[in-house]
């Protein structure tokens, strides 16, 4: 697997890459800047400011999209116009960092403490009738979350954690029965940003490992995805017929001049399909 430079390094934390059709393409965020960016089919990188903090984002049934926004959620509609929901909370020393949809339509995001102290973040999910509820309490830094292709198992990363953790789902009882996947501990790798493919097979950004690996459904490391870049934040499946995995990196934190190709997205054919992107119903 060889990964290909799509873009110069054009964000300060480029983060949440997804693929869908309602869009013509891909999406992704610069997260600390606050902007979604799109990328046409010429290429072209489209640079739009949503909010102080956008942290994720996942196209709506209905068109437009939902977004984690600093410290709750946002609605874009299908012209474009993005509105902010009521506030989660109030402290300002935490932010979301990333979310996903589940299989009934259900958005989660996840937040972190700025000096990302232990155990202060919380994951929550926001439903189609707008209510938010909290799923996941006592997390660090929340990270990657994606399902299987059933829709029975949730992959989660707590990044602090140095793990990947597996729960159980359905539709009533959420994430249950969570356990560990892999333990990267050993490694000291940090696990960022996950995405599942077609065949089951669990794709992990590392945010220090300068890589992307692929774990089988049974938790063995299947191949690695080496990046010309450190700070590995995140993954989704797109292209034609979901056969390119796309990649985004972070220069947060570095000086001018350092890891140079920070900040740029990348792309990799890896001879195996990901699964169509699950969208928020409300």
């Amino acid at each position: 697997m060889r990964a290909e430079q799509v873009t110069d390094p054009l964000t300060d934390h480029g983060e949440g890459p997804v693929w869908s059709i309602r869009w013509g393409g891909l999406r992704w965020v610069d997260m600390l800047a606050g902007d979604v960016l799109s990328l046409d089919s010429d290429g072209r990188v489209i640079r739009r400011h949503v909010a102080a903090i956008a942290a994720a984002v996942r196209p709506r049934r209905q068109a437009g999209a939902v977004i984690g926004i600093e410290r709750g959620f946002a609605l874009e509609d299908a012209d474009g116009v993005v509105t902010a929901l009521d506030p989660v909370w109030s402290d300002p020393s935490i932010r979301m960092n990333e979310g996903a949809c589940d299989p009934d339509g259900r958005f989660y995001c996840g937040s972190m403490a700025y000096d990302q102290r232990p155990g202060a973040a919380t994951v929550h999910r926001l439903d189609p009738d707008r209510s938010v509820r909290p799923v996941l309490t006592g997390v660090t830094v929340s990270n990657g979350l994606d399902w299987s292709p059933d829709g029975a198992l949730a992959y989660y990363n707590d990044t602090a954690t140095h793990c990947i953790d597996v729960f159980d789902y359905d539709p009533v009882g959420g994430l249950t029965g969570r356990r560990r996947f892999v333990d990267l501990t050993t490694e000291d790798l940090r696990p960022d940003g996950l995405t599942v493919d077609a065949e089951g097979g669990v794709w992990v950004a590392l945010s220090n490992g300068g890589a992307v690996r692929r774990y089988t459904p049974g938790g063995q490391l299947d191949g690695v995805l080496s990046l010309p870049a450190r700070k590995v934040t995140a993954c989704t499946f797109g292209g034609p017929a979901l056969g390119q995995l796309f990649v985004t990196t972070s220069r947060e934190g570095l000086g001018p001049g350092d890891d140079p190709l920070a900040g740029a997205l990348f792309r990799a054919d890896v001879g195996v399909a990901g699964q169509p992107v699950r969208e928020f119903a409300g």
